[in-house]
C-alpha cells in the first residue's frame, strides 16, 4: 500500500519552505558540539588504571576516559529521563529506515554501509542527552545538556512553526509528526535545569548527595519480603489486577526496557498516520495506471480473454477503494485503528511477559523456556543486550504493517463473500455455498467429537474413585475398541486432508499476528532456535537475571559493607536504617548471627556456657556426656571431613530470623 518514498515523505521534513531549517542537515551539524561535549566530559571522568601515554605524558592525570552513555544493566536511577531522551531520537530512528540523511546517493551495493553510517551519526548527534544525564559531573553535565537541548528545542520549534504544512497530512503536518520530539526534550530540559539547581545546593551544602551502593531500595524490599512470612489471608485483587496487570512495587524495568517501549509508541503513532493518510495517494495511482492499461488495451485492440479481464480488474479495484475509503463504516481507517490497539497492547504485553520471566527466574524456574535455551552461552547473552532494543522497535513497527495488511485481506474476503454477491443479485447462491461450508465444517467438527464421546462411554474403563473428574487411560471391551479404530481409520484419513490444510492455515494467520511478539516463538517445539528475535529474548532475560537477581544484588552489597566498614553489624545495616530497634527484632538479629556463626564453626557449641555447665553436671552424675554434646562432637567432625575433602564452605540454609 505503501512505498518507502512516500513513508519518507511523511517522517522528514518538506524540503521546500523558504525559511525553514531542515532537521536533516542540523542533525549532520551537530556533530561537531556533540564531540566536543563528549570530549569534555572525557577529559573530567579518570581512568582508574594509568596506561601507557600516561607515562609518556604525565600531565594527562590519567585524563581521557571512556565516557558511558548510560548503563543498559544494572543502573535503575534515572530511568524516565532516560526514557525521554530515547524519545528524542525516535524521529531520527525512523529516519535510518531511508536514505534521506545522506546527502549524496550510493549504489545500491553500499546500502548496508549506508545503514551503519547513518545509525553511527544518529547515535553521536544524541549521545549530548545520554552523557550528561549519567556523567558523574553532574554541574557540567546539566551546563552542557541544558545548552544542546535549547539548541534541538529551538531548531525544532522554530522548523515546525515556520513551515507547519505538508504534501501528505496538509496543513500542520510537522506538528502533528513532531509534538511527541518536542515534548521530549522539554522534559530532558527540565530534567538538566533540575540537576543543576541540585548540584549547586549540593556544593553550597545545602543538600546532601545521594549516597552510591549497589543495591537498590526495591531490591531490598524483594529479599525482605522473601524473608518475611506469608500471610495466610492476602487481600483480594481487584478486577484491574486479576484481568489486565498487578502491580509490583518490588520490581523497576531496567531504562533499556522504558526507552524501547517509548521509541516502538512513538514509531506506532508516526506509522499510523503515514499508513492512513497515503492510502488516498496509493489508489489514485492505482486508477491511472488502470486507466493507462484500459487505453492501451483498446489502442492495441488485444484479445477477447485480456479484454474480458479489463472488467474484473476495474472491479477488483473499486472493490478495494471500495474497502479502503468508504465501506460501511469505513473499512481502512477501522482497520488501522484495531492494526493500531493490536501493536500498542503488544508493547505493553511485552513490559508485563518482561516482569513475569524475570521473576520466574528469580525463583529458579526455566520449564516454561525450551530446553534447548536453558543454558545459553554468555557471548549470546551478552549481545543479546545489544540487538534487543533494535529489534523490539523493528518488530513492532513491520508487525503493525503486516497485521494491518492481513486485517485488510480480511475485509475484502468479507466483500467478496458477502457484500459483492448480494450486490449482483447473487443472495440466494451466496447463501447457498455458505450454507454448505458452514454445514462441512459442523459435520467434521461434530464426528471428531463423536469419537471421543464413544470412547469415554464404551472403552475406557470405569472410576477408580467416586471423587475422580476423569476415567482411568485403561481400555475396555478391546475387541470392539479394534473394530472401532479399524473402521474409522479409513475415514480419518479424508478427514486429516482438511485438518493439514485446516492447520497450515491456522499456523500462517498465529505466526503472522504474532509477528512483532519478541517474546514468544513463532516457530513449533524444537525449532525455536531457528527464530532469532525469540532466541535475543531469552538471552537478554539471562543476562538481566545474572546481573539484576535482587538476592544476588544484595549478598554482594554485604560483602562490600562487610569490607568496607570491617565491622560485624555493617553486613545487616543495608536491611534496617533504623537508628533504634525494639528489644523482640535486636534478640532475632542476635540470634540470626549466633546461629550463622556456629553453623560455620560447630565445634564452638561446646564452648558455650550451658553446654560446659550441663556436661560438668552430667559427669557428677555418672553420664558421660550429654546428647547435646555428643550431637556437636557429630557434627563437627563431619564439618571438619567435608572441608578437608572439598575448599568449599558447607551449603547455608537461609531461615526467616523470627523463626531462629
Amino acid at each position: 500500500m505503501m512505498n518507502r518514498n512516500q513513508v519518507e515523505h511523511v517522517v522528514s521534513t518538506v524540503q521546500d519552505c523558504q525559511y525553514g531549517i531542515s532537521l536533516d542537515r542540523f542533525l549532520h551539524i551537530s556533530l561537531l558540539p556533540a564531540v566536543l561535549i563528549a570530549g569534555v566530559l572525557s577529559f573530567l571522568q579518570k581512568r582508574a588504571q594509568r596506561l601507557a601515554i600516561d607515562h609518556r605524558l604525565p600531565f594527562l592525570g590519567r585524563r581521557f576516559a571512556i565516557v558511558v552513555p548510560l548503563d543498559t544493566i544494572g543502573n535503575l536511577s534515572n530511568r524516565w529521563s532516560y526514557g525521554f531522551a530515547f524519545g528524542a531520537v525516535s524521529s531520527s530512528v525512523l529516519l535510518l529506515f531511508s536514505e534521506r540523511y545522506i546527502p549524496f546517493t550510493v549504489p545500491p551495493w553500499a546500502r548496508a554501509i549506508v545503514y551503519l553510517v547513518g545509525a553511527l551519526e544518529v547515535g553521536l548527534a544524541f549521545f549530548p542527552f545520554f552523557a550528561c544525564l549519567s556523567t558523574p559531573f553532574r554541574a557540567a553535565g546539566a551546563a552542557m545538556g541544558i545548552l544542546y537541548s535549547l539548541s534541538w528545542i529551538i531548531v525544532t520549534v522554530w522548523d515546525t512553526f515556520t513551515c507547519p504544512n505538508g504534501k501528505i497530512l496538509g496543513k500542520y503536518q510537522k506538528l502533528i509528526i513532531q509534538w511527541p520530539c518536542i515534548l521530549s526534550l522539554v522534559f530532558l530540559l527540565g530534567r538538566f535545569v533540575y540537576m543543576l539547581v541540585k548540584a549547586v545546593r549540593i556544593h553550597l551544602q545545602l543538600e546532601q548527595e545521594d549516597p552510591e551502593e549497589l543495591i537498590e531500595q526495591h531490591q531490598v524490599q524483594h529479599v525482605k519480603s522473601l524473608l518475611r512470612k506469608t500471610p495466610t489471608h492476602s487481600k483480594p485483587h481487584s478486577w484491574f489486577q486479576s484481568r489486565v496487570y498487578e502491580w509490583d512495587p518490588y520490581f523497576k524495568f531496567p531504562n533499556r526496557i522504558i526507552g524501547t517501549a517509548i521509541i516502538s509508541l512513538i514509531g506506532l503513532y508516526t506509522m499510523t498516520l503515514a499508513d492512513y493518510s497515503l492510502s488516498n495517494v496509493a489508489f489514485d495511482k492505482v486508477d491511472r495506471w488502470k486507466n493507462t492499461l484500459k487505453q492501451l488495451v483498446t489502442s492495441c485492440n488485444q484479445t477477447e480473454a485480456l479484454g474480458a479481464m479489463i472488467p474484473q480488474l476495474e472491479e477488483f479495484i473499486d472493490v478495494a477503494r471500495s474497502v479502503v475509503i468508504s465501506f460501511i463504516p469505513e473499512s481502512w481507517f477501522t482497520t488501522t485503528i484495531f492494526a493500531s490497539l493490536n501493536s500498542v497492547a503488544y508493547t505493553f504485553h511485552v513490559l508485563a511477559c518482561y516482569r513475569k520471566h524475570m521473576k520466574r527466574l528469580w525463583k529458579g524456574q526455566k520449564g516454561f523456556l525450551p530446553e534447548k535455551f536453558h543454558n545459553p552461552r554468555s557471548a549470546v547473552s551478552v549481545a543479546s543486550i545489544a540487538r534487543y532494543s533494535g529489534w523490539q522497535i523493528a518488530f513492532t513497527l513491520w508487525g503493525y504493517l503486516i497485521v494491518h495488511f492481513v486485517h485488510f485481506l480480511f475485509a475484502l474476503m468479507f466483500v467478496y463473500m458477502l457484500v459483492l454477491p448480494i450486490l449482483h443479485g447473487k443472495a440466494l447462491s451466496m447463501l447457498t455455498n455458505l450454507g454448505i461450508i458452514l454445514l462441512t465444517i459442523i459435520l467434521v467438527i461434530a464426528l471428531v467429537i463423536l469419537q471421543i464421546v464413544l470412547v469415554h462411554i464404551f472403552f475406557l474403563q470405569d472410576k477408580i474413585s467416586p471423587t475422580d473428574k476423569h476415567k482411568p487411560l485403561a481400555l475396555n471391551n478391546r475387541k470392539a475398541f479394534h473394530c472401532f479404530n479399524y473402521f474409522f481409520f479409513f475415514y480419518n484419513v479424508v478427514m486429516g486432508i482438511g485438518n493439514c490444510i485446516l492447520r497450515l492455515l491456522c499456523s500462517i494467520v498465529v505466526g503472522t499476528w504474532l509477528v512483532s511478539r519478541i517474546d514468544r516463538s513463532i516457530m513449533q517445539r524444537g525449532y525455536e532456535t531457528v527464530d532469532a528475535g525469540y532466541s535475543t529474548w531469552v538471552g537478554m532475560i539471562f543476562a538481566d537475571h545474572y546481573h539484576n537477581s535482587p538476592v544476588m544484588v544484595c549478598f554482594c552489597q554485604l560483602l562490600v559493607s562487610n569490607t568496607l566498614e570491617r565491622h560485624t553489624a555493617s553486613a545487616y545495616s543495608t536491611f534496617s536504617n533504623t537508628p533504634s530497634e525494639s528489644p523482640v527484632n535486636s534478640q532475632a538479629r542476635r540470634r540470626w548471627m549466633l546461629f550463622y556463626t556456629l553453623l560455620r564453626n560447630p565445634h564452638l557449641i561446646l564452648l558455650r556456657k550451658h553446654h560446659l555447665s550441663s556436661s560438668s553436671s552430667l559427669q557428677t552424675s555418672s553420664y558421660p556426656l550429654s546428647d547435646t554434646g555428643v550431637q556437636a562432637w557429630v557434627m563437627a567432625s563431619q564439618t571438619q571431613s567435608r572441608q578437608a575433602a572439598s575448599m568449599s564452605p558447607p551449603e547455608i540454609v537461609v531461615t526467616p530470623a523470627e523463626d531462629c
